[in-house]
């Protein structure tokens, strides 16, 4: 099975996420009355959590005080036709936010998703881009007037006298690599990223700029951080990254040549390692990659296929 087949950290959301529907503020405002609608609360991008880090999920009936205290209220999707909303009470502190929504403590999503199944994560993900984006987006870049959300909190409108400019959210896209050698043994390119540990190699990574494709953006990447030339580009899979609202594309790519020149800034060093040494660093208790993140996914596929 081809890894964009599988379901990556933060994917395989299961919400119906209702395009059509949600842009009928009646629709929407019917959903949000409706006592079995459900509402994920979050507090300046973490998510509330129970004594047992399970998310808080509050029906809408029992939570009207939780309603009340938002700063902003966006709907999520349908699951089995219940409606799903996610509520942000940044403008409260911890304690409070935790009193109104009962929960004991607000938790990073990284810190949860290895306990949490597919679709809550993916849902808790999605909940934080987009509060994320509409704190940010409280005015108009344009006229600097006040903008207000609109389509169920998947857009925000300008207020301005003959503006009326619509904000749609912004997604990051960035792309991660592996990378293998021209020839054999085979290997692997891994780095050490300015602020990583000492012995600490991942994958590398960049974000795509404006009026490159992917493809163009992985050459000029490790071109720019490792001096190395790639061919060979290949899709590997995509993986939502709410941090606070990306796209992580991977590739695999050969790199021309071995010579590998770090440029200092981004990249401290960077080496070739062979199917056994990454044995080795598992043996020894070092992981490859984060459990959620993508380049565990390619630095095990890459492993799996030697």
């Amino acid at each position: 099975m081809r890894t964009d087949e599988r379901t990556l950290a933060y994917g395989g959301g299961w919400l119906d996420r209702a395009g059509a529907q949600r842009a009928d503020p009646a629709w929407v405002a019917a959903r949000l009355s409706d006592p079995e609608s459900e509402l994920l609360a979050l507090w300046r991008d973490r998510c509330l959590v129970t004594a047992d880090r399970s998310p808080v999920r509050r029906a809408a009936a029992e939570a009207a005080g939780l309603r009340a205290a938002a700063d902003e209220t966006v709907f999520l999707g349908l699951d089995a036709g219940r409606a799903v909303f996610a509520v942000d009470v940044s403008g409260r502190s911890e304690a409070e936010a935790c009193e109104l929504a009962g929960a004991a403590e607000a938790v990073d999503v990284r810190a949860l998703v290895g306990g949490l199944g597919a679709a809550e994560a993916a849902a808790q993900a999605y909940a934080k881009g987009l509060l994320h984006w509409h704190r940010g987006q409280r005015f108009c870049g344009g006229c600097g007037a006040v903008t207000v959300a609109r389509d169920g909190g998947h857009t925000r409108s300008c207020t301005g006298a003959g503006c009326g400019r619509l904000l749609f959210p912004r997604i990051e896209p960035a792309v991660i690599v592996l990378v293998e050698a021209p020839g054999e043994p085979e290997r692997c390119l891994l780095a050490r990223h300015r602020g990583a540990g000492e012995d600490s190699w991942s994958t590398l990574a960049g974000f795509v700029e404006i009026g490159e494709s992917l493809e163009d953006a992985v050459r000029r990447e490790l071109a720019e951080e490792a001096g190395v030339a790639v061919v060979d580009v290949t899709y590997q899979g995509s993986q939502a990254w709410p941090f606070p609202a990306g796209l992580m594309v991977g590739f695999r790519a050969t790199a021309v040549s071995e010579e590998v020149r770090v440029d200092g800034v981004e990249l401290l060093e960077a080496r070739w390692f062979t199917r056994a040494d990454l044995r080795e660093r598992i043996a020894a208790g070092r992981p490859l990659g984060r459990v959620d993140s993508i380049d565990h996914r390619l630095l095990h596929d890459w492993l799996a296929a030697g």
